[in-house]
């Protein structure tokens, strides 16, 4: 098959790793890229001469060398310009969220299934090697029954103008958990804080509670002195952790837990002790993730559909993040999330 020729929307900060990526693999071609920004523009000339940078992303949609579009404009605009791409006739892959509205992310997948094109949300995280290991382990009961899980995504910017950390950073962590589990949490609460920005939350601690009574925990920030990227996965066999900036791998796998030790007092009582066992840190391929989205994206245009972050995928991380958003509004009260 002849290469996707690939248009990339946007050329701020994730544009032009997608035109990097796409430039790489076998089986795409770049040949435009749009931003209504002129040094931004320049900027991808420079780097690649070939690629034909405009202003504005209706006339990229034009092109007929344009078969599939990457949307990398901020994320209050994902909605318009991935339904423009649509309506063109151009599968897409959207950065993260797919938009900022249940309604929208529904009429956005409609209209995909209606056009028969492949629409796609750049969960990256879903494709990072140490989060498909920690989800291989978990699937296979290595952790014995799961207990709880808890995510930490904390740095000192960057900070974002047109959402709240929940849409910026949270999502990374809902998409990671429905990954893990295979399904959506069933209530959400949530609190937060705006100090830099009135009404632009740049700090959510969130509680999500699952089926088969899974606990889950995320803590993020904009204003935090160290980057962290860490998820624990707990359970009563073994605990696993994953730190995507661990200098000695990303998954450190704990054989520790919880035994009942007889206390002969009285018949029939236990004591709880912690088990210390082996730290194991398996070899995790050094992968880039965005060439393996992007890769499992050109596989979903040649077969028809996204078989990981697809539409419906997309929808239940967002309709995550509006619960969440609504709990923080009702001053942490639980709020369901629908099915």
């Amino acid at each position: 098959m002849s290469d996707l020729r690939v248009g990339v929307i946007g050329c701020g900060h994730w544009g032009p790793n997608h035109i990097r990526v796409f430039s790489q693999l076998s089986g795409s071609v770049v040949t435009s890229a749009a931003d209504p920004d002129p040094m931004r523009r320049a900027a991808v000339i420079t780097q690649y001469p070939h690629i034909e940078c405009v202003p504005d992303h209706r006339e990229l949609l034009r092109r007929r060398d344009v078969e599939a579009v990457v949307v990398a404009v901020p994320t209050a605009l994902h909605y318009q310009v991935t339904r423009d791409a649509l309506e063109a006739g151009k599968h897409v892959l959207c950065e993260k969220p797919l938009c900022t509205d249940v309604r929208q992310a529904q009429a956005l997948i409609a209209l995909a299934g209606a056009r028969s094109l492949v629409l796609m949300t750049g969960h990256v995280f879903l494709f990072n090697p140490g989060i498909v290991m920690l989800k291989t382990l978990t699937d296979a009961g290595h952790v014995g029954r799961l207990y709880y899980l808890r995510a930490l995504r904390t740095n000192d910017g960057p900070i974002r103008a047109d959402v709240n950390c929940v849409y910026d950073l949270v999502s990374h962590d809902v998409s990671i958990f429905a990954f893990l589990l295979g399904c959506l949490p069933l209530s959400v609460s949530a609190t937060g804080a705006a100090f830099l920005q009135p009404g632009i939350e740049d700090l959510a601690f969130v509680t999500l509670r699952f089926p088969q009574d899974v606990v889950a925990q995320i803590q993020a920030s904009w204003l935090d002195p160290r980057k962290c990227r860490e998820i624990a996965v707990v359970g009563d066999r073994r605990m696993i952790v994953w730190d995507d900036l661990s200098s000695t791998g990303p998954v450190q796998i704990y054989d520790k837990g919880v035994v009942r030790e007889p206390y002969y007092q009285d018949y029939g009582q236990f004591h709880l002790l912690a088990r210390d066992g082996d730290v194991v840190i398996p070899r995790v391929a050094p992968e880039e993730p965005l060439k393996i989205q992007n890769t499992h994206f050109l596989e979903a245009v040649q077969q028809g559909r996204a078989i990981r972050s697809d539409g419906p995928f997309a929808l239940g991380v967002l309709k995550t993040l509006e619960a969440i958003n609504a709990s923080i509004g009702a001053g942490g009260a639980s709020v369901c999330v629908p099915a």
